[in-house]
């Protein structure tokens, strides 16, 4: 059995669990009732006339009685409505120019009630402590999220084996609000048997927990290692087949529609073409840009596009409620209009747009058409862990330092080239040499790139190709080292920037 986990947010207290009993039993009126509206039943996949109660936050009824009613009990009118319960994304990365609290106004109004979020931003930044004192302020929102603790970062760097030592990840799996292990992006080490990696997989399932998986370009034969390393689940599909190849292997699969890869038509082939089964499939948007959420939705524009590819507006609802309840472990909680669910309740117009003009969270109204009407709370983030140390450390002078011997005056070098917004590649570029350093001029397309490490230890330089024909100097460590990255064609305005930002203590 696994030992005992902390911070059992999800489940109701004795005294919300009693209330809910009275509340069924029909001998405590409900606190919230939703009345006339036409319930979309996630669990038997149909649509059906009926009424919510709710007490505690909890649904106590669902159906065509009104005995619940009492005279402190507030009615939501449903008529012409259709009672949807909340959506839940599946897979998000909560910073994107925006934080977990900033979120909350642009997509609670648009029906996601619950989150399941990537905590590597914040867990490096903020270290265990941090973050598990940031994760427990969050708690106050009216929308919900629950956390996956990464085992290691994007990519390998000094310290990282102290960082996510298994002694420091593994209390944060123990908590109810951590579901499990975050993406591992380099999967090549999952199917090499990374043994670290293992061992902090074999620790989450023994407590519960849920592997996520990244498998960005793997055949299907290299799927099979990863997914006997023990992941359970996968958003990196990018065709129909790739769909298949997880679904086969027994991989919970997401369906992604982004900013970055806009692939959810392309994916949903595999259902009304193919005609598999959804019940282990998902929908994500695995952390857009705010235009994207702007001028597309979050979730319920993921549902807009599966019905108009053809997929049945009930079964596509599935794939962002019930469904990640299931592969979470949470389906008693959260997922569905069911007695002793959270009450997350959306009011929707139709099945076609998925916009709600009410949102209800456990049993309180947030949102009402369009527009968040809960308070936020206000974070002191500078309380989460300290700020990173800038120590002037290697030559910020000259970021643009690149150095190549060269015989003459141009040199063959390599070039990091930007195929797509995910996609890189390596290519060679002709330039010139200078006094015994790469020189751009007459080159145009390629900048100067430089990763500095923020306490002064090393620093890492490269060409880049596919970005910007023409940035003078940017500097920045919004990125997912949270070290000083530094871009541009001019040297000088590189190590301007840079300087800045270090000035700034980071931005």
């Amino acid at each position: 059995m696994p030992e005992a986990l902390e911070n059992l947010s999800m489940q109701p207290s004795p005294e919300e669990h009693a209330k809910v009993i009275e509340t069924a039993r029909g001998e405590r009126p409900a606190e919230l009732f939703v009345r006339g509206g036409t319930i979309a039943n996630v669990y038997s996949g149909e649509l059906h006339p009926g009424n919510v109660a709710v007490t505690g936050g909890r649904i106590a009824y669902v159906g065509e009685g009104e005995g619940a009613i009492g005279p402190e009990t507030r009615v939501v009118e449903a008529d012409g409505m259709v009672v949807a319960p909340g959506y839940v994304e599946a897979h998000f990365h909560p910073w994107v120019l925006y934080n977990p609290v900033s979120l909350v106004e642009g997509v609670l109004p648009l029906g996601t009630t619950t989150i399941f979020a990537d905590n590597l931003f914040f867990y490096m930044q903020m270290g265990p402590d941090g973050f598990r004192a940031m994760i427990e302020d969050l708690e106050e929102l009216p929308l919900s999220y629950l956390w996956m603790a990464r085992l290691t970062s994007q990519a390998k760097f000094p310290g990282e084996d102290e960082m996510f030592a298994l002694e420091k990840v593994e209390p944060l799996l123990r908590r109810d609000d951590v579901a499990g292990t975050a993406e591992v992006t380099r999967w090549p080490a999952l199917a090499a048997g990374d043994p670290n990696l293992l061992a902090g997989i074999r620790a989450a399932k023994a407590l519960g927990k849920i592997v996520d998986g990244h498998t960005g370009g793997a055949s299907e034969a290299r799927l099979q290692p990863v997914v006997a390393a023990g992941i359970d689940a996968d958003h990196e599909a990018i065709s129909k087949t790739e769909v298949l190849n997880r679904l086969r292997l027994g991989v919970w699969t997401m369906l992604r529609n982004s900013s970055l890869r806009p692939d959810l038509p392309e994916l949903l082939r595999a259902v009304t073409e193919d005609g598999v089964s959804t019940q282990r499939l998902m929908m994500s948007t695995d952390g857009p840009s705010p235009e994207f959420v702007a001028e597309n939705g979050l979730v319920d524009g993921l549902l807009r596009i599966a019905v108009e590819s053809g997929v049945p507006p009930v079964q596509a609802l599935q794939t962002v409620t019930i469904n990640p309840a299931t592969l979470f472990r949470i389906d008693g909680q959260v997922g569905g209009i069911g007695i002793g669910r959270r009450a997350d309740l959306l009011l929707l117009p139709d099945l076609v747009s998925f916009r709600p003009e009410t949102v209800i969270t456990r049993g309180r109204v947030v949102a009402e058409r369009g527009k968040l009407t809960a308070p936020l709370p206000r974070l002191d983030w500078s309380r989460y862990g300290s700020r990173p140390r800038f120590d002037r450390g290697p030559d910020l002078a000259d970021p643009a330092l690149y150095p190549q011997r060269a015989a003459g005056e141009e040199a063959e070098v390599p070039v990091l080239h930007l195929k797509t917004a995910v996609i890189s590649e390596r290519r060679e570029a002709r330039v010139g040499v200078k006094g015994g350093r790469v020189a751009l001029d007459g080159r145009p397309g390629l900048l100067h790139a430089a990763l500095v490490d923020r306490e002064g230890a090393w620093i890492s330089r490269a060409l880049v190709s596919g970005l910007a024909d023409d940035l003078e100097g940017l500097a920045s460590t919004y990125n997912t080292t949270t070290q000083t990255l530094v871009l541009g064609r001019d040297p000088d305005a590189m190590a301007r920037a840079a300087r800045r930002v270090r000035e700034l203590g980071g931005v």
